[in-house]
């Protein structure tokens, strides 16, 4: 099939990813900080599934640049990792974080530790029957380590470890998602999901172009060929599955992470279903590289937004433009951020605007559909826990 839009991303001569220089300029600004970091994102459709984001965090005071696209499966450009991705890549990151500062803290040598992480969800349903949805699984992790703890308090370590997750907020309990609705500059009700009480931001508009990065020399994000093949039940391969009216598949997005001997966080996403191109990430808590949250908050705006491109296509609906801007609330790390406590979060707040010629039913529908078969946004709604295996070696 053919691929939708152009390939912006690969033709804007931009890196993909990038700290901005000049991100007072650009205007975006960080929201305020209730929890410990306060992250604000915005993200605009530049063509057919490719998406750009800024995000700026509370806590830092970085403006970061990040850039996702979808593989064949949604009949993209594969120019850049797909949204679930940064959630895979960030949470696994926001576990190491906290497992080494765990250790810190406690005086436990790390000789070795690598991550493999698993991330499941499913897609249900019809789409011309608005019965699609999506849902979000157990994560699984796998802990490669070599120290000096017994089996049984290693184990009470690391489950004390992806407790203290910014990240668990989000996955234990079940927060509902709160949104405001923009139309051609005008606000709107929600119709169905929770409407947020505060006024309708201002629409970022065009700003995202005034973005300009600053000097480094790091390779932040770059493919690193076709995924390792792997058996997923009701797993998808083929091109343009992800757009079948009828749907009742499984999502795999795996992420691997080790540090290297510089601080950086090196992690690998695996694209196993639907099936795909497999990219390397680099991150980091001090300002080298993009942190664990402003992956996980990109990735939440950007699964959104790619369920807008969905509805519309599948619908032939007309959505010539649209953007976001996407607050999300975290706790300090219980290890990072010395709080003794798991993480919390507060509810997603996302503020929509579209341009569009549909009514404003229509338009209500869009944000009601989105939000439905969105996994990050179920991920959110969906009470979670994370599977451990701990491997010595």
């Amino acid at each position: 099939m053919a691929k939708l839009g152009e390939d912006i991303i690969g033709t804007s001569g931009l890196p993909p990813f990038f700290k901005l220089s000049n991100a007072d300029e650009v205007s975006i600004n960080a929201p305020e900080n209730r929890r410990g970091d306060a992250l604000r994102t915005w993200v605009r459709s530049l063509s057919g599934f490719q998406k750009e984001a800024l995000v700026r965090s509370a806590k830092t005071g970085d403006t970061w640049r990040l850039v996702s696209d979808e593989g064949p499966y949604l009949n993209g450009h594969d120019a850049a990792p797909c949204p679930l991705a940064f959630l895979s890549t960030g949470m696994v990151a926001s576990f190491m974080n906290e497992i080494l500062a765990l250790a810190a803290q406690q005086g436990v040598e790390i000789r070795k530790l690598r991550l493999i992480q698993d991330n499941f969800y499913t897609m249900k349903g019809s789409m011309p029957k608005r019965t699609m949805v999506g849902g979000a699984e157990n994560i699984e992790l796998q802990v490669e380590i070599d120290c000096d703890l017994d089996d049984k308090a290693l184990n009470e370590f690391l489950i004390n470890a992806t407790y203290a997750s910014p990240l668990n907020g989000l996955m234990r309990g079940q927060l509902e998602s709160l949104f405001k609705l923009g139309k051609n500059g005008q606000e709107l009700p929600t119709a169905k999901v929770a409407e947020l009480d505060a006024p309708l931001f201002p629409d970022p508009g065009d700003h995202f172009a005034k973005a300009m990065p600053a000097d480094n020399d790091l390779t932040l994000m770059e493919p690193v060929g076709p995924t390792p093949k792997k058996e997923v039940i009701k797993g998808t391969a083929t091109g343009g599955s992800s757009l079948s009216d009828e749907q009742d598949r499984r999502l795999n997005i795996g992420a691997v992470a080790v540090l290297r001997e510089d601080g950086l966080k090196d992690l690998q996403q695996m694209q196993y279903s639907p099936y795909g191109t497999s990219f390397r990430f680099l991150s980091s808590e001090d300002g080298r590289a993009p942190d664990a949250n402003t992956l996980i908050s990109a990735g939440i705006g950007f699964c959104f937004m790619t369920q807008f491109g969905r509805f519309v296509s599948m619908l032939k609906l007309d959505l010539p433009d649209y953007r976001i801007v996407q607050d999300t609330h975290f706790s300090l790390g219980g290890a990072s951020g010395r709080t003794g406590q798991a993480g919390t979060a507060d509810p997603i707040e996302t503020h929509v605007y579209l341009e569009t010629s549909e009514p404003d039913e229509t338009a209500q529908e869009m944000l009601d559909i989105s939000e439905q078969t969105c996994f990050l946004h179920a991920f959110c709604r969906t009470d979670l826990k994370t599977k451990l295996k701990v491997v010595r070696i």
